[in-house]
């Protein structure tokens, strides 16, 4: 806030080559500083500059400078009107006048959860010349405490934030600090921090709103900006999970870990509750199986866990009718693969007999109602040998009809690519055998499963966010508002990366254990799929177009993607506008042109040739590319994560490996099928993991209501407000169509989208 008329008050000045610290101080006289904390465990937060009351007792102090340890300072412009002294540098005349209390108060936890009671505190008699506070803080509890100053300040850049290291484990959370100026209505500036405070060390933090360089040519925060990134490289380097792949967080194991992408408590205790329940109850069935036979597709309801979710009991009844495995394509939980046909598929080789069914798919072709979901991106793909018993993959080829009422209705299935020298791989048909044609349906949900886990899920979704991620940690100070606009999509996502590569898909991992492109095949399959990244297929409006979905009235994902990415789309461009006025400034500004390149050339291994920008040169360029980052790390994700527990729990409907070849005759059997399908343990593993990663999350924060508040201003905070409003209105009508739908399609219902990817 800028300085009264006359004077400043009396205060010590120390000189920085652009603006002047003063220590010893926490707020101006007549305002309140606020901050919200919370303790790891017991222990000490200095703030600022004075001893401590009682070393038995962890305490909070003020004080100034000389008379102890420097914790809490605040940075602020050279002062104006008001000289300094000539002789001293150090004294400013102000106006006398009575200053009343200013509190610094750190209260509400990131999470009302670890809120704790009993907080202990006491009030010491002021030392000569300051206050001292006295507080015990406890493990998870909050407190507030109030101090009084004697001098004013002016408007305020900075706030550091100094932690000292004693002999146990004091980590602090800090939400924010808030100091409000003179009087009821005084100005607030809020310092967001949203860190943890741990060791020794002093955390420097700008004033909440958002600046570019271009918004800085005095170079006031230059020096911050600077530090804070080679600070940030050294925390958040590049990693190689495998050797094509594209890149992650180097970080061997959770521990690793930058700590401020660690779990909190409540989240970490979950998971890893959630993961020990789910496998007690795998151990149980397990050993309830050496007695009961396993013969018919009923068994599998010996592992099916009823009340999860309406829709998975809708699944297990209906799974073996072919418009609900058409419907998949279009509304389940990978809706990515589906293309409209332009053409009959190269592939698909018409045996002697087959002339009916090539005249009707030539006749839904030039009707415009010919669709094809294609696998080929598994041809050649290793199988896994999961205890010495070798498991199989095919690679379909599903061509299906849209009909009037909107139902997608398979016409033909093909398992297998045609070879050279090799007879013709058999077409399957609706009007095959019962079994024989559930079959054939089988190993195309079960190759979806294989394309959907690794390709749309892990690739497009978790990896895909991380590179996301760490290119702006990398490369975006904390000040800069595209920063401040991302980094609530980031929450969660790289322990839970580190947790998938080290569980999952790690060596001995669940996949390894369980799913047919275990044992190396699932990482040939992500470097292939890597490598055929394109930009425009990670933006519904361009994917869409491309693959003909754009009219299609019963694709509720097509529908729900591009209303949910214009909603994200406006939210960008308010927030961009607000700190571009012009194309010039996008070109100009060199941390947001060196975000852009570190994503596409190193952290996606020079994507450029696939669309992805190394540059930006415009505002709606910029708009484009960040609305695509965060509808990636929250839209896009949930359509393929939030589904899993509705279609994967009834294993028969996408069986996560297949113990017999894909077949070549048809004269299957349901013996044929049972001994096909995955064992008893691998459909309870498959179901165990599917409950625990698609359960409703007890910590999950929808798209946009994140309590984190990086932006200060009322423009930020309007444009936020309006977000949620849009949100809102999105999701109510989408709950007003759903009403209406046998299948209610959810998973890109904004109040259901996570903010960040999270699990």
């Amino acid at each position: 806030m800028p300085c009264p008329p006359g004077n400043l008050p009396q205060a010590r000045w120390g000189f920085c080559p652009h603006s002047a610290l003063v220590t010893g101080l926490i707020a101006w006289s007549s305002g309140r500083l606020r901050a919200q904390m919370r303790a790891l465990a017991q222990g000490t937060l200095w703030v600022p500059g004075a001893r401590p009351s009682a070393l038995s007792a962890p305490s909070v102090t003020t004080g100034r400078k000389g008379e102890g340890r420097n914790a809490l300072s605040i940075f602020l412009p050279p002062p104006r009107p008001g000289p300094r002294n000539s002789k001293t540098e150090e004294r400013v005349v102000g106006p006398p006048a009575p200053w009343p209390r200013l509190s610094l108060a750190p209260v509400a936890p990131l999470s009302q959860r670890l809120r704790g009671k009993g907080v202990q505190g006491s009030v010491q008699g002021p030392l000569p010349g300051s206050p001292t506070l006295l507080i015990l803080f406890c493990r998870w509890q909050e407190t507030e405490f109030s101090v009084d100053v004697s001098e004013y300040l002016g408007p305020l850049l900075f706030v550091k934030l100094r932690k000292r290291h004693l002999l146990q484990d004091d980590a602090w959370f800090c939400n924010w600090i808030s100091v409000q100026g003179p009087g009821a209505n005084g100005d607030e500036f809020r310092f967001p921090c949203y860190r943890w405070v741990e060791g020794d060390r002093i955390l420097s933090l700008p004033e909440g709103t958002a600046r570019t360089v271009v918004d800085d040519p005095q170079g006031l925060f230059k020096k911050h900006r600077e530090e804070e990134l080679a600070e940030r490289r050294k925390l958040y380097r590049w990693g190689n999970w495998k050797d094509g792949l594209i890149l992650n967080i180097a970080s061997t194991g959770i521990h690793d870990l930058p700590v401020d992408e660690r779990f909190l408590e409540d989240k970490r205790i979950d998971f890893e509750a959630s993961l020990a329940k789910g496998l007690a109850d795998l151990a149980v069935k397990d050993s309830l199986n050496v007695l009961m036979s396993w013969n018919s597709l009923d068994s599998f309801n010996r592992i099916f866990w009823c009340g999860q979710s309406k829709l998975a009991e809708q699944v297990r009844d209906s799974w073996k009718e072919d418009a609900l495995f058409g419907y998949q394509f279009l509304n389940g939980t990978n809706p990515m693969l589906l293309r409209h046909s332009v053409e009959l598929p190269a592939r698909l080789k018409f045996p002697p007999g087959m002339e009916e069914l090539q005249a009707q798919l030539e006749k839904e072709l030039q009707g415009g109602t010919l669709f094809e979901a294609d696998f080929s991106l598994l041809d050649g793909i290793k199988a896994n040998v999961i205890l010495c018993s070798q498991q199989y993959l095919a690679v379909p080829l599903v061509m299906l009809k849209l009909q009037p009422d909107g139902k997608l209705l398979p016409m033909v299935i093909q398992l297998q690519l045609p070879r050279e020298g090799s007879p013709l791989p058999p077409l399957f048909l609706p009007t095959d055998p019962p079994m024989v044609w559930l079959l054939a349906k089988c190993w195309v949900r079960s190759s979806d499963f294989q394309l959907h886990e690794l390709h749309s899920h892990l690739l497009r979704g978790h990896l895909m966010a991380e590179v996301i991620a760490v290119a702006t940690m990398r490369c975006l100070p904390s000040i800069h508002p595209i920063f401040k606009l991302l980094i609530p999509h980031f929450r969660y996502t790289m322990e839970i990366n580190v947790r998938a590569r080290n569980g999952l898909v790690s060596d001995l991992g669940i996949f390894d254990q369980v799913v047919s492109t275990g044992g190396g095949g699932h990482v040939e399959l992500l470097r292939r799929a890597a490598a055929l990244l394109t930009y425009s297929s990670f933006c519904p409006p361009d994917d869409l177009a491309d693959r003909g979905l754009l009219g299609v009235e019963s694709s509720f994902y097509a529908q729900d993607a591009l209303r949910l990415w214009e909603v994200i789309s406006r939210y960008v461009e308010g927030i961009v506008s607000l700190h571009y006025k012009t194309d010039e400034s996008v070109k100009e500004d060199f941390e947001l042109q060196a975000w852009c390149r570190e994503f596409t050339e190193i952290g996606l291994l020079g994507a450029q040739d696939r669309g992805f920008p190394v540059s930006l040169q415009s505002k709606e360029q910029l708009c484009h590319f960040v609305t695509m980052c965060i509808f990636t790390c929250t839209g896009q994700h949930s359509s393929n994560h939030l589904g899993q527990l509705d279609w994967y729990t009834w294993v028969p409907n996408a069986p996560c490996t297949m113990r017999l070849p894909p077949p070549t005759t048809k004269d299957a059997t349901l013996e044929t099928v049972m001994a096909t399908l995955p064992n008893f343990h691998q459909a309870s593993l498959q179901m165990s993991i599917t409950w625990q990663l698609g359960r409703c999350q007890p910590t999950m924060v929808a798209l946009g209501q994140h309590e984190e508040e990086y932006f200060s201003g009322p423009g930020p905070k309007a444009v936020l407000t309006k977000f949620r409003e849009e949100l809102a209105a999105l999701d109510k009508d989408i709950e007003v169509r759903n009403a209406k739908l046998a299948l209610p399609y959810e998973y890109l219902r904004p109040s259901r989208v996570e903010n960040s990817v999270a699990i």
